[in-house]
């Protein structure tokens, strides 16, 4: 029976701060558990198995899983170092071939004391080309790849860099800082782009000089009859050359020269074969064994996670990279890098052609019964799902060069499609006018992009019956491409009289199709997406009942099932927003009417996600008034809770509290159903077509048309009247984590049900200081986002040997305007004679048409006027990143001059080290003077800041419609809510589950094992786990990095988990090199101030109290104390409890005077903001008093530090625990979400002695540490930012 929670209403977003679930989560916690718990059915056990070998070491141990598979043993002896050599192999148990595809335990007879048989096979031509490809990946023989997909330094880590920058500091000039990783920070220094760049690593020892296929290859007929396979040359590290023989035997050396053909063995004693190329390595060169085990050890000291190869998920791009002479990024010679397509995919190039649709509805179909069936079904969804975007990502960025032939050449170009690798390919574009009543192009680009969304919503229900193509939008050099799995049918030709679509509109709207066996699956879609079945009608008036919009279509392919297609209406229109700008279907001015200030398109839906939050409040009214009416008829009918209860039905039961209760159990039982009631009977859902220009034909379907309407419009003005102002809501009092950029911004919103489209009404009611970073940071997108359509514009048509000049010129135009106010484009006349049909139009931009074009774009798309002035209060070096993301641009890390000061905003590219750390004076005013990193480009109007040579690369951005593991995420949900009950042993069992579930399902390189790891990471935290906490947290860090971007918001906040959970493991300096580079990144994202750095700052401060450095730890609170008063008033509370901190830090470096000071300031706030009663006042009056009493003393006896620390005896503040740090929410994540406190619990008073605090310090005292405290204060900001957060 379906109920709810009647009282609290939490929800089950782990984002949202709640810190108890709802009784309807309680009751299917035992469900989940089961169910999770099912996966330990058939007894797992762990064992350890002999692998016997037929070379050295003859026998290896491994343990293993009863249900790991056979093929996963397989992979586990291959990456072992003693058994490198083995890639063509089967294993045998009692002289019995093993299947590579069972699971260990339904091998017969087999035990732990059992033993297993390597048995070598015959190489296939297939086989042996894997093998060459992995031992040249072993050997470190592999050169660096141009690939048409992935950037430069695709998958980067940081991590390795900034541990190694924590050791080694710069140029310290106070020997008391050498070992402080933040000694010498500079709070107020700008971002520096090398802070995104990894420091430049000794040179991989060099096994051998070139291996590669051999002119020779491929064998000819006679000789593959003789079971040739490949022919290989290699060049030894003594400067020999080898022309070897792939046999299905192994590897030989054959009598071929260069000029000579003789694939046959050499005669003894230059005889050499073996069944492993690595092995025959080692007997040719007789340095190899020597440098073979060097480069394994090079390669252990990296951090394991920073070197696997990616390939569940896109890896992440960055936007800065070295210049391509740096060391890091250097072009070798290397001529396999051309053959290795033929390696990995053979002559005919077959291997790789995947019929996509065919696998992804399979898949779908596989069963899923039980919690293996799951495991696996979803497991095999998620790589096939990176796969296929994987390749519909390369396929677009081929279409957008140029490179794939169109299959309707005679078209348009808009209205051109391609199919590339089994993956139909076309533009997002009105290229035949479907969308020209609702905005044209700009409909159809919105169109792709909600599809997409669709899709997603539609993978992740997984409804039975139901399927999707797989869907991939590109943005690449101006144009968005749209990637589909061929739907079987699709292009069928149907016979006369009947439709291309089986359900929906065909043909526009005018003709409507609804194929009876559509129903029932679009009944269940409609039902999970809050969808009324509704009435449409078609051109002569025809009645139609859908149970989606009539936008969305169903189609029965050929294979007979069911799809369905154009999915970017499963949300009603925003009428609120429509007529405001003019293009609802009555507006006085229609999309048509050209008007500047009319809306780019009608496709301006609601979000997913304010349906949810709307279908609840909704809920909620709706229960409310059952309520009321059963206290009413209880009221009237004076029936018992037992008798109201008696007829079967679950029912809400009230209790009266004047009478006696005959029993205690009847008593618990009747207040426990009073939270509860049954909502089966809820009904709630929105008509998708409302406003959509439907024409009902009679009285009663107008009448309920209307009534469809009036909800519709309701939804929108929820948007408008609650969930927006909640949001600045709790931004200003600082009840949720703050965006940092435009990134974490657009997802905050998106979280909360928010469309992009209302940027310009958050940046219009952002003021005051305390939404000053928020309005900041809505103008700089909006700026953003304009820009990347101005540039997509000027992009879209434009050859690829114009784009790095388009792209630099626009740069200097919007960034480089300081440096000289009139740049122009710096176009090679060569090329414009290449291209006599192209007219580069960008070449006519200047600074004042680009802010125009911006400024119009933002004021159609956001309803916004930007002051005139907006050009110059920009931040450089924030926009420059944002416009880099938008675009996929990479550019090369330089000293770009944005101000015509040449402001040291970065240093040379092939600088040693990281950008964690600072450098002196000395060496910024050398890389000024004298590196080539700090000179301008010239064009012919002068200096410029960008010049066509810093665009190294473009990089697609990818927009694809995988579903999150549902199994995963359950575990994860039964671990928390088990944690909430108390069942502590179980949670964690449970939460481990689900880190083995994200692991498996998406392997360990994906966005959301980092989410995972972060989350578990700070639940371990919390359990006091410490080491498993770091560990977790380091995991995220790297993973966080490698999918989503050094400098990703998640990642920074990883980094910031990273260093806390580091300190209260012991670590402390290791952790301080971790927030350091933090800041330093938060300088890069968002500029110094961020109003959550004030956390970060103080968590500094307290971890260089423990290092007993009290100077410095006082320098860190005034940091964090003058942030506080910039965002949040002198006079606020905030301030004063971090004056409150100041003062005790005081106390500490024997500043009593001082101490003095800070402490009455803070006592006046708390006075005057809480009157003399408060807690917070008496704490600080009390202290206040003493530090007055001591201050004499202090100042007349110069004794130890600890001696005056006995003698004053001073209390600790209410709301602050000095010496202890706290954790950083997530973007949108309340405090208490982040540090796992209930906020329901009273605050608990600290009043240790300075003596006890500096035990707590110096961490003698840390197992004892009082639990963290919260307080149901609204402005508590003070205690939440501060003594929460901090």
């Amino acid at each position: 029976m379906a109920v709810t929670d009647l009282e609290t209403g939490h929800s089950k977003d782990p984002a949202d701060g709640s810190g108890a679930a709802a009784p309807s989560d309680l009751e299917t916690t035992n469900d989940k558990v089961q169910e999770v718990q099912g996966l330990d059915e058939g007894a797992e056990s762990i064992f350890s198995l002999t692998v016997k070998l037929p070379h050295e070491p003859h026998k290896i141990q491994l343990t293993v899983s009863s249900q790991e598979q056979v093929h996963e043993l397989r992979q586990s002896i291959i990456e072992l170092p003693d058994t490198f050599q083995y890639s063509c192999f089967h294993l045998e148990h009692k002289g019995q071939r093993i299947n590579d595809f069972i699971q260990l335990s339904e091998v017969k007879d087999l035990t732990s004391d059992s033993e297993i048989q390597l048995v070598e096979d015959p190489y296939t031509e297939k086989e042996a080309r894997i093998h060459v490809v992995r031992v040249r990946e072993l050997i470190g023989a592999a050169g660096d790849r141009t690939d048409t997909l992935q950037g430069i330094l695709s998958g980067l880590s940081l991590h390795d860099s900034v541990v190694e920058s924590g050791d080694e500091p710069d140029e310290p000039t106070n020997k008391a800082l050498d070992t402080i990783p933040v000694g010498d920070y500079d709070f107020d220094s700008h971002g520096r782009l090398s802070t995104l760049l990894p420091r430049i690593q000794a040179v991989a020892p060099k096994t051998i000089k070139a291996i590669s296929v051999s002119p020779w290859n491929p064998p000819p007929y006679h000789l593959r009859q003789k079971g040739h396979l490949l022919y290989l040359q290699i060049l030894t590290n003594e400067g020999e050359q080898h022309q070897i023989t792939a046999h299905v035997s192994g590897f030989y050396v054959n009598k071929s020269s260069n000029v000579k053909f003789d694939p046959y063995p050499r005669a003894a004693p230059k005889a050499h074969s073996a069944h492993s190329l690595l092995t025959l390595l080692s007997e040719l060169s007789s340095s190899f064994h020597a440098t073979f085990n060097r480069l394994q050890d090079f390669n252990n000291h990296k951090e394991p996670l920073s070197t696997f190869q990616i390939t569940n998920a896109t890896p992440a791009n960055p936007w800065i990279v070295p210049a391509a002479s740096s060391p890091i990024c250097t072009h070798q010679a290397d001529i396999t890098r051309t053959q290795e397509s033929y390696l990995i995919s053979g002559v005919e190039n077959t291997e790789t052609l995947r019929d996509w649709n065919e696998e992804f509805q399979s898949t779908r179909e596989l069963p899923k019964d039980t919690a293996q069936d799951r495991v696996f079904r979803e497991r095999l969804t998620s790589k096939l799902f990176a796969d296929y975007n994987d390749a519909a990502a390369r396929g677009a960025v081929l279409v957008a060069r140029g490179e794939v032939a169109p299959l309707n050449p005679t078209e348009a170009k808009d209205a051109q499609i391609f199919v590339y690798n089994n993956v139909f390919f076309s533009f997002g574009a009105d290229g035949v006018g479907t969308f020209a009543s609702e905005g044209g192009d700009e409909a159809a680009r919105v169109a792709t992009g909600k599809d997409v969304l669709g899709v997603r919503m539609v993978n992740q229900l997984d409804i039975d019956g139901l399927f999707t193509p797989g869907t991939v939008v590109v943005d690449y050099l101006g144009k968005r491409i749209v990637g589909q799995s061929i739907v079987p049918g699709i292009f069928k030709q149907r016979d006369a009289g009947e439709n291309q679509i089986d359900y929906g509109a065909v043909d526009g709207k005018e003709v409507v199709a609804a194929d009876e066996k559509f129903i029932p699956v679009f009944r269940k879609l409609s039902k999970a997406l809050k969808v009324q079945r509704h009435a449409v009608w078609d051109k002569s008036g025809k009645r139609y009942e859908l149970e989606g919009s009539v936008e969305t279509k169903g189609l029965l392919g050929t294979d007979g099932r069911k799809y369905v297609l154009d999915l970017y209406r499963v949300t009603p229109l925003d009428i609120a927003w429509m007529e405001e700008n003019g293009t609802a279907i009555d507006s006085p001015e229609t999309i048509n009417g050209a008007l500047k200030t009319t809306y780019p398109h009608r496709m301006t839906v609601l979000r997913p996600e304010l349906i949810e939050a709307y279908w609840k409040v909704k809920m909620r009214q709706w229960v409310d008034g059952e309520l009321k009416k059963r206290r009413d008829v209880g009221n009237v009918t004076g029936d018992t809770p037992e008798r109201s209860a008696s007829n079967g039905e679950q029912e809400v039961q009230e209790t009266d509290p004047s009478k006696p209760q005959g029993d205690a159990s009847v008593r618990k039982e009747a207040e426990l159903d009073k939270e509860r009631i049954d909502i089966s009977d809820f009904d709630f859902a929105l008509n998708p077509d409302a406003f959509s220009g439907q024409q009902p034909q009679t009285e009663a379907e107008k009448h309920d048309l209307a009534s469809d309407e009036k909800e519709v419009r309701l939804a929108a003005e929820y948007l408008r009247s609650s969930v927006i102002p909640d949001l600045l809501r709790d931004l200003k009092e600082g009840d949720v984590g703050f965006p940092m950029d435009g990134q974490s911004l657009s997802r905050l919103l998106h979280k909360r049900g928010i469309n992009i489209r209302y940027l310009g009404k958050l940046a219009a009611l952002a003021d005051g200081k305390r939404l000053e970073a928020l309005h900041t940071l809505a103008i700089q997108e909006m700026i953003s986002r304009a820009f990347k359509h101005v540039a997509g514009s000027y992009l879209r048509y434009l050859p690829i040997p114009f784009t790095g000049a388009c792209i630099a010129h626009l740069l200097n135009c919007l960034l480089g305007t300081a440096l000289n106010p009139s740049p122009s484009a710096d176009i090679e006349e060569s090329l414009c004679d290449l291209y006599p049909e192209i007219t580069p139009s960008f070449k006519n931009v200047n600074p004042e048409s680009l802010r125009l074009e911006i400024e119009n774009q933002v004021t159609t798309r956001y309803r916004y006027t930007l002051s005139q002035s907006w050009h110059a209060s920009i931040k450089h070096l924030q926009l420059f990143r944002e416009v880099s993301l938008r675009l996929g641009l990479q550019l090369e890390s330089k000293e770009y001059d944005f101000t015509g000061e040449s402001v040291a905003t970065s240093t040379d590219s092939s600088s040693p080290t990281n950008g964690g750390q600072m450098t002196s004076s000395k060496k910024k005013k050398k890389v000024r003077d004298g590196s080539p990193a700090s000179l301008t480009g010239t064009t012919g109007s002068g200096p410029v800041t960008f010049i066509a040579d810093d665009i190294l690369n473009i990089v697609p951005v990818i927009k694809e419609a995988s579903p999150k593991s549902a199994l995963a995420e359950e575990a994860l949900e039964a671990g928390r809510i088990s944690i909430l009950q108390g069942q502590k042993k179980l949670g964690q069992e449970l939460l481990l589950e689900s880190l083995s579930l994200h692991e498996q399902i998406y392997g360990i390189l994906h966005p959301e094992v980092a989410r995972v790891y972060n989350t578990l990471s700070m639940l371990y935290y919390q359990l006091e786990e410490k080491e498993a906490a770091v560990e977790l947290a380091k995991k995220a860090v790297i993973v966080s990095e490698r999918t989503l971007g050094v400098d990703s918001a998640e990642t920074l906040l990883s980094y910031l988990n990273l260093g806390l959970f580091g300190h209260a493991n012991g670590d402390t300096r290791l952790a301080l090199t971790y927030i350091r580079h933090a800041l330093n990144l938060w300088k890069v994202i968002y500029g110094p101030n961020h109003p959550d750095s004030i956390t970060t700052i103080n968590n500094a401060a307290v971890m260089l109290q423990h290092l007993k450095v009290y100077h410095d730890s006082r320098v860190w609170f005034e940091a964090s104390l003058n942030i506080c008063e910039n965002v949040f008033g002198k006079q606020s509370i905030n301030a004063a409890t971090l004056l409150f901190q100041l003062a005790q830090a005081l106390a500490l470096d024997q500043d009593s005077k001082g101490a003095v000071n800070r402490m009455r300031e803070s006592y006046n706030i708390f006075l005057t903001e809480l009157g003399a009663n408060d807690k917070n006042t008496k704490e600080a009056e009390n202290w206040l008093e003493q530090l007055t009493q001591n201050a004499v003393s202090i100042a007349k006896h110069a004794k130890t530090v600890q001696e005056r620390r006995v003698r004053a005896g001073i209390r600790i503040a209410p709301r602050v625990t000095l010496g202890q740090t706290h954790p950083q929410p997530q973007v949108g994540q309340t405090a208490e979400a982040a540090s796992g406190r209930d906020p329901r619990n009273a605050m608990g008073l600290d009043s240790r002695s300075i003596d006890e605090l500096l035990k707590f310090i110096e961490g003698s005292e840390q197992k004892s540490k009082p639990k963290k405290r919260t307080s149901h204060n609204p402005r508590r900001r003070g205690g939440s930012t501060v003594g929460t957060k901090v």
